[in-house]
């Protein structure tokens, strides 16, 4: 059972403890660190560090052979932690208060002076921009190879008939390919929406220091460039109570997360007895405790689930936020967990995901069988007469009207006696036989983004050039 009391002096000391007489409580100490949530960030802190470290010599705040040690200190404690020589103190308040303290213990003094001209605040704001700068381009590249496996695929079946469906009833036929890439457009858009949110992250808070900037001459231009930011953040009020770029990219995320659950509900669906049309790879389905028959789409369940997740980190951020007065309030910590939950969830679903689908086998006959039947091609009846003259309101009253005499005779449009379509209009000649199969419905539809063989083949070729530039 934890014990209570105060720190003692060979615990670590917080970096502002010098203002107290009496150390801290042991369980306040356990409830206010976040080094455990946080710990991601140590190389971001570190490369700001050297960063801060250079500005700092080269406005004349320390010394040259200061800035050496303090750079060569911080790229040992770098190459540490990576090779795992160096453990993280979790006795620490955060990973900034580590690195700080590590590198003390490493160059002594010089150490000391790393902290100048900034402060907590500010250094916390410039770790997450960092973060979400190597992080976003990390996700973006699986969406993309998960973009080149749906367009991959989708090439495959350019002619393979699927339902259409709207309210979930068959509405029109389509083709498989069309609707894989339906999945891949949505996922251009959630890359397009986090290069946005990279925009504007790419601006450096540091100099900003605790909310009113410095009266150092403080160069953050200069160390906004060494960290390969495109500019500096203009106010620093705002800069450090800005978690705007956090909220940003977990609305991006939830967006991305939100069409991973709509492609798994289909793969659900898909992979029913009833429907039939996707075998799912054993190595990415489970089987049943109790039923050894069952071959359970597990893997896009618990994605569809976890979306959940995402909307409470979204949630969560935003009501962190809410009437917060300026500038920074330390609800604003609470902030890594959310973030970082919601990019960890979303890279490990996407990651799945493209393998699952990648591995899937097709029941192509199946998906056609299912366009055969269920007045898929009611519509072609209705536009058949309107390329004859016949206003569209009143060709649709037509085809509704031999629906439900097909609805009666319990059978398919294309069953009904060629008089029977005469008597209903007499527009209609002998080839509406040949207009209305499944397939010609659907290669019919040669607008911009239908499902036709050539149309498919455009999207498929923008599908790859997006690829090929991403």
């Amino acid at each position: 059972m934890k014990q209570h009391g105060t720190l003692t002096k060979d615990n670590h000391a917080a970096l502002w403890h010098g203002r107290f007489e009496e150390g801290p409580d042991a369980e306040a100490v356990d409830f206010e660190t976040s080094i455990h949530v946080d710990e991601r960030m140590a190389l971001d802190d570190i490369k700001g560090s050297i960063a801060h470290a250079t500005m700092l010599s080269k406005v004349g705040l320390i010394s040259k052979d200061e800035e050496k040690q303090i750079v060569e200190g911080l790229k040992s404690i770098e190459n540490d932690l990576n090779s795992g020589k160096l453990a993280i103190d979790y006795s620490a308040e955060d990973i900034h208060s580590f690195i700080e303290a590590t590198l003390t213990d490493r160059v002594g003094e010089p150490g000391k002076k790393v902290h100048t001209g900034r402060s907590r605040n500010d250094q916390i704001a410039l770790d997450e921009r960092l973060y979400l700068k190597r992080f976003i381009p990390e996700l973006q590249a699986s969406i993309v190879t998960l973009i080149d496996a749906l367009s991959s695929i989708a090439k495959n079946h350019t002619e393979d008939l699927i339902p259409g469906f709207t309210h979930m009833q068959h509405a029109q036929p389509v083709t498989l390919s069309q609707h894989l890439c339906a999945w891949a457009f949505m996922l251009t858009r959630d890359h397009g929406r986090l290069s946005d949110a990279l925009k504007r992250i790419d601006y450096s808070p540091i100099g900003s220091c605790a909310l009113a900037g410095s009266g150092l001459p403080l160069d953050r231009r200069f160390e906004a460039d060494l960290l390969g930011f495109a500019n500096v953040t203009q106010n620093s009020l705002d800069s450090v109570s800005d978690r705007d770029y956090c909220i940003e990219t977990v609305s991006a995320l939830s967006l991305c997360q939100m069409h991973l659950s709509r492609f798994c509900e289909e793969i659900v669906l898909w992979a029913t007895t009833e429907f039939g049309f996707i075998d799912l790879s054993e190595k990415w389905s489970t089987g049943s405790s109790i039923m050894p028959q069952k071959k359970n789409p597990d893997f896009a369940e618990l994605i569809r689930g976890r979306t959940g997740k995402v909307y409470g980190d979204l949630i969560a951020l935003l009501t962190m936020m809410k009437a917060l007065p300026l500038a920074y309030d330390r609800d604003m910590q609470e902030d890594k967990e959310s973030l970082f939950d919601a990019c960890d969830t979303v890279l490990s679903c996407i990651r799945v995901f493209t393998h699952m689908i990648s591995t899937a086998k097709w029941n192509t006959q199946r998906m056609e069988s299912l366009c055969d039947g269920g007045f898929l091609n009611a519509t072609d009846v209705a536009d058949y007469l309107v390329c004859k003259g016949l206003p569209f309101r009143t060709a649709h009253g037509v085809s509704a009207r031999l629906v439900r005499l097909s609805i009666d005779k319990n059978c398919k449009l294309e069953d009904l006696s060629f008089e029977e379509y005469k008597e209903a209009s007499p527009l209609f000649e002998k080839d509406i036989f040949e207009k209305i199969t499944p397939k010609a419905s659907a290669m019919a539809r040669k607008t911009t983004g239908g499902p036709s063989v050539e149309t498919v083949k455009v999207q498929i070729a923008e599908l790859e050039n997006f690829v090929k530039n991403n």
